[in-house]
């Protein structure tokens, strides 16, 4: 099995499979009302919508490095606003999601395998040199964190 088959199986258990740690982040997600989304349970804390959109921003941004462009922010922002209340927003961004993540697991299965050792490009000079596949386990783990976040704020509302 190549880095990337390792990789992409180990992506598709985090997002819709059976974690060892619990629920999936679409099971997660699945729980989550339009209402929910926004709220604010925790004071200083961002919402289920504000971190479903920054996960969004940043596996796009993972898409691109892996795509050879080199490491920025997310094109459309680390924490995007999210801008009022609204239902079938909330149900685009999720399906949106899911999308990029369809996208990304195929990226991750093609990408070259004498390529995953190597750098990633970043010009910018203020972040650790890592290796596309350091980046790729490091946003499983983004997404498990974030997955958290949300599991922790839908039981506090």
């Amino acid at each position: 099995m190549t880095t990337g088959e390792k990789l992409e199986q180990e992506l598709d258990k985090i997002l819709s499979g059976q974690p060892w740690y619990g629920r999936s982040v679409y099971d997660i997600l699945a729980d989550v009302s339009f209402e929910a989304a926004f709220e604010k349970p925790i004071a200083n804390a961002h919402s289920i919508a504000e971190i479903l959109l920054h996960m969004l921003a940043w596996t796009e941004e993972v898409m691109d490095r892996l795509n050879g462009m080199s490491a920025n922010t997310p094109v459309s922002g680390d924490w995007p606003e999210t801008g009022a209340p609204d239902e079938e927003k909330w149900k685009r961004w999720v399906s949106d999601y899911k999308l990029v993540n369809v996208n990304l697991a195929v990226i991750i299965r093609d990408f070259p395998d004498e390529k995953w050792c190597f750098p990633i490009i970043d010009e910018r000079g203020t972040a650790p040199v890592a290796t596309h596949e350091e980046m790729v386990h490091g946003s499983i783990q983004h997404q498990i964190y974030h997955g958290g976040q949300i599991a922790l704020l839908s039981k506090a509302l």
